[in-house]
């Protein structure tokens, strides 16, 4: 937190109070704040000196951080929140699930919204790498976790709260569902627009985990073409809705490659995946499910994810960029808004 700032002509001094001592955000913070003085007026001499908070400031901080709450909650299951939640499910892994979250989240996060992005594929937690935070590490205040931010998002990963990144999570029920909570309670997301979760392949724990503390969670399905997968794709969405999720759509992964020569569309997966799921799950809810996009093969999908730049930020031009920055415009112009809500508002008084 900022403890003080003087001004000395064209001299700024900015003091800032760490968490504690080995923060790992000393070099952000410090760039950062120099840079937001110097967006004011680039002439200036800026410095940034860098402190500890005592126990005190601590506990202070914490408690603005929960807003007076002494007790655990989630702030997305309260019946004011107007964070949109999009829980990213699949039916089987290798579909491509995370790459299309983090471009997702970074598709929306560059039209202006404040998004966050909660990788919950414990056991295959692949989002902080494709952002290129693998390293990174969550600064925390008491029982509080300040998620990561990058790119203009916020990020949270049970990867990041592993003592070794090569440490194996081998979790059970009981232990991954409080690890979601966890995730969703004590780390502290402010006010956000649309919350991603990644969450892992199938209908096992924590895709029942979520659908439990948050039923209000909207579902995206992930698929390929290839009818095996677009089956068991079905699945994750009927569990969803078990759980009284709504499915608000599917997206078709490694849809078809695109020939350099000649643009011919060849599908490498078969077609007709997404459409399968689509119109299986809106005979069985009885609600229009629809195919949200088809985002072809492309090289560069792969390449962004490796190297920490997700395709939309790295190559927008590009037919899977385009596709992917469509559906999340479509998802983000779902966004969070105050009709049919209870504002709880009264008269004060008669005039």
């Amino acid at each position: 937190m900022v403890d003080h700032v003087t001004v000395e002509g064209q001299r700024v001094g900015v003091r800032i109070l760490l968490t504690v001592s080995g923060c790992p955000m000393k070099e952000t913070l410090t760039r950062e704040v120099t840079a937001a003085v110097l967006r004011l007026d680039s002439s200036l001499d800026v410095t940034v000196d860098l402190g500890v908070m005592t126990d005190d400031q601590r506990k202070g901080l914490q408690d603005v951080l929960r807003g007076g709450r002494t007790e655990r909650e989630i702030p997305f299951a309260k019946a004011g929140s107007l964070t949109k939640v999009y829980a990213i499910a699949s039916g089987k892994g290798g579909v491509g699930k995370s790459s299309v979250t983090v471009n997702l989240a970074l598709a929306m996060a560059a039209h202006g919204l404040k998004v966050g992005v909660l990788d919950a594929d414990v056991y295959g937690h692949s989002v902080p790498d494709m952002l290129g935070i693998g390293d990174a590490r969550p600064t925390q205040v008491e029982d509080m976790i300040m998620p990561v931010p990058v790119k203009g998002m916020k990020v949270m990963s049970v990867g990041m709260l592993k003592p070794r990144k090569d440490q194996v999570v081998a979790w059970r029920g009981p232990m991954l569902d409080r690890a979601l909570v966890q995730m969703l309670s004590d780390v502290y997301w402010g006010d956000l627009d649309t919350l991603l979760v990644d969450l892992p392949p199938g209908t096992g724990d924590v895709a029942i985990s979520l659908g439990q503390h948050l039923p209000n969670a909207e579902v995206v399905v992930v698929t390929t073409p290839q009818p095996a997968a677009a089956s068991v794709a079905e699945r994750a969405g009927t569990m969803a809705s078990m759980m009284h999720q709504r499915v608000v759509g599917v997206i078709e992964n490694m849809s078809y490659l695109e020939l350099p020569a000649t643009g011919e569309r060849m599908e490498i997966f078969g077609s007709g995946g997404a459409e399968q799921v689509a119109a299986t799950l809106s005979t069985r809810f009885g609600y229009d499910v629809p195919v949200l996009g088809q985002v072809p093969l492309d090289q560069r999908l792969r390449i962004g994810g490796d190297d920490g730049i997700p395709i939309v930020e790295a190559a927008p031009e590009t037919t899977a960029a385009r596709v992917l920055t469509d559906i999340a415009t479509r998802l983000g112009g779902r966004s969070r808004g105050l009709a049919g809500m209870q504002l709880g508002l009264a008269p004060a008084g008669r005039l």
